[in-house]
């Protein structure tokens, strides 16, 4: 079935992207609304199974119910499902789905195909597709062999299912895990806290999931010859590096000091790596310092990179922010990256974006922080984490009343489908008129 044609022809490409993720999103909770999808054989809640089916499609990983403890095999299979189609996109799923039906994709589809992967041009989006259903499946199932000796030497035969599961979910920068039933409920990975192995594995999928499939395709095409990737490869490269390297050390010498040298350097890589946008965790996020819980939520706010299965503001949007603070602070022209001009448009969306998600989280935050009565700092991060889609708790969220839920559920909906689709959508976004208005001086700073 093609999921775009469904669509009236007179909706945007942005509003078939909106309704396609909340298409999904109904469907899923209403699967795991079954009797069948729990495991004690009664049914699931509407507003629980909701905010699984949002938190899964979405790829944030904030759970109301332990995924392990609450949901049986077949609802497991039904949130990786979603997981997946949320990961690689609601567009780029109805797409295979009419190639293998043989559809010719038309330029209309390839339009949304482009706002959904954030491509450069709408040329080569059926190329572009094959690539990315190509370098998941590599990933993934490359992830879950190499998982394959932690959990089967632990868990037996089962742990089959939990390296699949858990690749697919950090590859996708979910979060989702199945270690509930054996180590708590909510615990995550904290039993693999000194595990380097197991952290490694995660941490490489976590990133390769987030540099985006441009990225890939230019690492594909040029291997190590770097002076040849486009720009944009070039900076989510570069800006995932520093993102990486610069709290691993913070955490390194700050948060984790009290502990052995190959835990000490396990857990401080696994902070540093997760926050952008995959949401497990190895430690006890309270048991930080105030700098340390403040860098896990500037890290969730920037994301991953565009066109990949992260959330957040993205690299690109921090990158280009910080170019241009620069060229200010030279009193230059135009920011500038890699030697190549940055466009004035691209710095006004990355301003805008900014102020989209600093603005939402904030009011997302207040609200629930006067609703529950709770802390503002603790409400913060689980407004930012769902807003980034990354789905790291300080345990809030499985406690909070239905209205809480609703706004962490909105949150969770913006931050994947992303903030300009949400307002190009709304408004039935055309092209601005050239008419310019008198010229008006104003001071800022």
């Amino acid at each position: 079935m093609n999921l775009i044609g469904i669509f009236n022809r007179r909706l945007t490409s942005f509003q078939i992207i909106i309704l396609g993720f909340a298409a999904v999103i109904l469907l899923g909770a209403l699967i795991l609304m079954l009797p069948i999808s729990s495991r004690s054989g009664e049914m699931t809640g509407f507003m629980d199974s909701l905010f699984t089916s949002t938190s899964a499609v979405c790829v944030t990983g904030l759970v109301v119910k332990d995924t392990a403890g609450y949901w049986s095999f077949f609802g497991q299979v039904i949130i990786l499902i979603l997981i997946q189609i949320g990961g690689i996109g609601v567009i780029t799923m109805a797409s295979v789905v009419s190639l293998l039906a043989g559809k010719k994709i038309s330029l209309m589809q390839r339009q949304t195909i482009q706002n959904a992967l954030s491509t450069p041009q709408v040329g080569g989006s059926v190329r572009l597709i094959r690539f990315v259903i190509k370098v998941t499946a590599m990933i993934e199932t490359a992830g879950a062999v190499l998982l394959l000796p932690v959990f089967v030497k632990r868990f037996g035969t089962v742990g089959i299912w939990y390296a699949v599961f858990h690749s697919v979910s950090a590859f996708c920068n979910a979060g989702f895990d199945l270690m509930g039933r054996h180590t708590g409920s909510f615990s995550s990975l904290c039993a693999f806290s000194g595990n380097l192995y197991l952290s490694i594995v995660i941490c490489v999928l976590i990133v390769a999931g987030g540099l985006g499939f441009l990225a890939w395709e230019d690492i594909a095409a040029y291997k190590l010859k770097i002076h040849k990737y486009r720009m944009q490869t070039k900076v989510i490269i570069a800006s995932t590096a520093i993102l990486i390297l610069v709290p691993t050390i913070m955490f390194f010498f700050i948060d984790f000091s009290h502990m052995h040298l190959v835990r000490r350097f396990s857990c401080s890589l696994f902070q540093a790596v997760t926050p952008r946008t995959a949401g497990f965790n190895t430690v006890d996020f309270s048991s930080m310092t105030d700098p340390g819980r403040v860098m896990i939520m500037l890290l969730m706010l920037v994301g991953g990179s565009p066109g990949s299965t992260a959330g957040g503001m993205k690299t690109t949007t921090v990158a280009v922010l910080t170019a241009n603070a620069f060229a200010i602070f030279r009193r230059r022209k135009n920011a500038k990256l890699f030697g190549r001009r940055v466009d004035d448009e691209v710095v006004k969306q990355a301003s805008t974006v900014l102020f989209m998600y600093v603005t939402l989280f904030l009011s997302g935050a207040l609200i629930i922080s006067l609703i529950e009565n709770q802390p503002f700092e603790k409400c913060a991060f689980e407004a930012i984490s769902a807003i980034a889609t990354v789905g790291l708790s300080l345990g809030l969220t499985p406690g909070l009343g239905v209205v809480s839920h609703i706004i962490l559920m909105l949150l969770m909906f913006f931050g994947r489908v992303g903030g300009f689709t949400v307002v190009y959508a709304a408004l039935s976004y055309r092209e601005g008129s050239e008419l310019k208005y008198p010229l008006g001086n104003i001071t800022v700073g």
